[in-house]
């Protein structure tokens, strides 16, 4: 274990912050519009590239630390990255060189606690007062590019791994339509299929206003899943409804199938039997059949590949596709006996629950591989990898 010395990053890199230069993303529009791709350069931001430009400023290897609008407190996301080559980089993030070693900076700074060194509350900020002060482990030359050199051996072997696991989540979802596609096939083959408007007793759309930091759950697209039909209500927005009509014809009650009907289109989720007070908004639609008892089986159906082919068959728009409610109910379903339905849920969710226990597991390992990471570059910085 080796012990550093620090240096205030003032000390040790080059800030070329004069370098920056902000367009407006219509200016820039206009400035590409009609240009080949190859003509043109990357236009950097506080996390990364966020477009193009038809000109640069910067050329040559930098370092770019967010100034606003980073991750400054997540432990596991990047707020620092390397860029090459001819750019141009707006005010959302500084522009460093190191007089050493870019890549031993950059890992240092995506491994460094920001707190007390940000300000702000919505939009954490890095002033560059700031980040002058931040203390940087400063070793020789050799030193640092023996670090950097085991923290990408490190890093290519844990990248190995997760891409393994992505594999094979990508794998679970294919073995999922393969349960569903086995559990409903053969419905589709008989006189049983009918238009959803036969069956369905009402439906809606949600609101865009009315957002409040109390009352009601407000369901979102990002509550819904594209692998399955469960509400992921981990990330929880609230809504004070008026007693009138949107109140009233939004509000959801169990078994009430839900559809994204705009961006994702086709995500499914079924309102659990204890969803207390919630209501949708007006990226979702929501479908509420006569016989409630069957809502899991159609919100099943609807999430199989057989499924979303009819219920995405009438989307509409040039540029953002959509559903209107109609385009819902004019999809064909499955409509059988109680009986059935109930023996069909059964079995998937019989071959299903296998399938959620590895997935279960693969998700606890990914975020175990993040965790991971930031233990190789906090030895890397403490001196115990070399």
């Amino acid at each position: 274990m080796i012990c550093f010395d620090y240096s205030p990053l003032g000390e040790i890199v080059e800030i070329c912050d004069n370098l920056r230069k902000p367009i407006n993303s219509k200016e820039r529009q206009q400035r590409i519009e009609g240009k080949a791709k190859s003509s043109l350069y990357p236009y950097y931001g506080a996390t990364g590239q966020v477009g193009y430009i038809d000109d640069y400023i910067t050329d040559g290897e930098y370092v770019l630390l967010g100034e606003d609008g980073a991750p400054f407190l997540n432990a596991f996301a990047d707020k620092a990255y390397i860029i090459s080559g001819k750019t141009w980089v707006n005010n959302h993030a500084h522009i460093l060189r190191s007089k050493t070693n870019n890549k031993f900076l950059c890992y240092y700074l995506n491994s460094f606690n920001y707190k007390g060194y940000v300000s702000g509350t919505t939009r954490l900020k890095l002033t560059q007062n700031e980040m002058k002060r931040i203390p940087v482990p400063n070793p020789d030359a050799e030193t640092q590019h023996r670090i950097v050199t085991k923290i990408e051996e490190l890093f290519s072997q844990l990248d190995s791994g997760v891409e393994t696991l992505r594999k094979t989540k990508q794998q679970l979802a294919v073995y999922r339509q393969a349960v569903l596609k086995e559990a409903f096939s053969n419905l589709t083959k008989t006189d049983t299929i009918r238009n959803m408007s036969e069956i369905v007793t009402s439906g809606s759309r949600g609101w865009a206003k009315y957002y409040s930091n109390s009352g009601a759950r407000f369901v979102r697209i990002g509550n819904l899943t594209r692998t399955g039909i469960d509400i992921d209500f981990s990330d929880t927005q609230y809504v004070c409804l008026p007693d009138k009509a949107e109140g009233i014809r939004s509000k959801l009650e169990p078994n009430d199938v839900l559809v994204s009907i705009t961006a994702d289109l086709g995500s499914i989720g079924l309102v659990p039997n204890k969803i207390g007070e919630a209501y949708i908004n007006q990226h979702i639609a929501m479908i509420r059949f006569k016989n409630p008892e069957q809502g899991k089986f159609m919100a099943l159906y609807l999430r199989s590949d057989l499924g979303q082919k009819d219920l995405l068959k009438n989307k509409r728009g040039a540029g953002k596709l959509g559903l209107g409610l109609d385009d819902i109910r004019d999809s064909k379903v499955p409509v059988i006996s109680n009986e059935e339905a109930n023996q069909i849920v059964l079995e998937i969710e019989s071959r299903l629950s296998v399938c959620d226990s590895i997935e279960k597991t693969v998700d606890e390992a990914l975020q175990q591989a993040e965790a991971l990471r930031q233990s190789i570059l906090k030895k890397a910085f403490e001196g115990e990898l070399i």
